[in-house]
């Protein structure tokens, strides 16, 4: 099969053809149709995390399944699935034992802990995939398997209800997706942003307000509209982060998905004075990512993507890591 793979920390992708892999007893192997290239992915380019080399990265797989492992009765030969960042766990751990895979102590990662989806197949856990619905097209199921499930479960796992003022803080490569999600789910929705060039964009992804933040203050902006019961904060920029603090209402949160670099400097008084709070939230599990798969479906909520072949990996991986697509870059191997 081809694949590209990273064959050590810092070094450019190969794209060449390597064994194709056979699943394991509890295992199975996926025909990739469409994987997402995500920010996190510099992880194995760069060597953030302790990595195996070489290594194919990608965790926003979407494809067929093509063999199960002997172990596997749940799946079955051309099941359409997904596989997201969480890309397996224990079942033994005390999270596990509670239920909550998601914080696993032995938890997998998808393209870091084994090979992802950057190739023409893949082998994954049966633990590890979500089901994608017949009407989503590969290419739009990909990114949600990271950027969708991150920003729908962050939301829905808040206390906001119905008609509540909830932002989303940047209109990019999750924003996009979480002031969709925001819309669909019923609240008022904000969209902060510092280029206005976003507006119609904004507005046609369902925001009923927008806001350049390059000319006017957020904080002041979310209070003249009643202060923001959740603000989803999607750039990774510790300012953009701080600057919509003071914009939370009574019992409001900020809740961070994208990572800034930097720490974020917090003003206990002001959350103290609306018993306000800064949370956050990463991604989430198969069922989870399934979830936010059949919502979007149901709700028509696709991506905004570019689609590049497996042997342009290296020109798509530099697109998305100079922040110059728009908004999420899909490989088709």
């Amino acid at each position: 099969m081809r694949a590209a793979r990273v064959p050590e920390a810092g070094a450019d992708f190969e794209v060449l053809d390597v064994e194709t892999p056979e699943p394991d007893p509890g295992e199975v192997r996926i025909d990739v149709d469409a994987c997402g290239i995500c920010h996190s992915d510099a992880f194995v380019k760069e060597g953030a995390y302790p990595i195996d080399y070489p290594r194919v990265p990608g965790h926003e797989v979407a494809g067929r399944v093509d063999a199960v492992g002997d172990d596997v009765t749940a799946w079955s030969e051309g099941d359409r699935v997904g596989v997201g960042w969480h890309g397996g766990h224990c079942f033994e751990c005390a999270a596990c034992r509670r239920g909550d895979f998601q914080q696993c102590e032995n938890a997998r990662i998808t393209g870091i802990a084994y090979d992802g989806g950057y190739a023409e197949y893949m082998t994954a856990p049966a633990e590890a995939l979500a089901t994608i619905p017949d009407d989503l097209d590969a290419v739009d199921a990909a990114p949600l398997l990271c950027a969708g499930v991150t920003t729908f479960n962050a939301l829905r796992n808040t206390d906001a209800q119905p008609g509540d003022l909830v932002a989303v803080q940047g209109v990019g490569g999750l924003g996009h997706l979480g002031i969709q999600y925001a819309h669909a789910s019923g609240f008022e929705t904000v969209a902060l942003s510092r280029s206005p060039d976003k507006e119609e964009l904004a507005s046609d992804l369902g925001a009923d307000h927008f806001v350049n933040t390059a000319e006017e203050d957020a904080a002041t902006a979310l209070q003249d509209l009643g202060g923001a019961d959740v603000v989803l904060a999607t750039a990774p920029s510790a300012p953009a982060i701080e600057s919509v603090i003071d914009g939370l209402g009574t019992d409001g949160r900020v809740v961070v998905v994208g990572v800034p670099g930097e720490e974020v400097s917090v003003d206990a008084q002001s959350l103290v004075g609306v018993r306000g709070g800064v949370d956050a939230w990463a991604s989430g599990n198969a069922r989870d990512s399934q979830d936010a798969l059949e919502f979007s479906d149901l709700r028509e909520i696709t991506p905004e993507i570019e689609t590049y072949d497996l042997d342009d990996v290296e020109e798509a991986y530099d697109r998305m890591i100079d922040n110059e697509a728009r908004f999420r870059v899909v490989l088709e191997p």
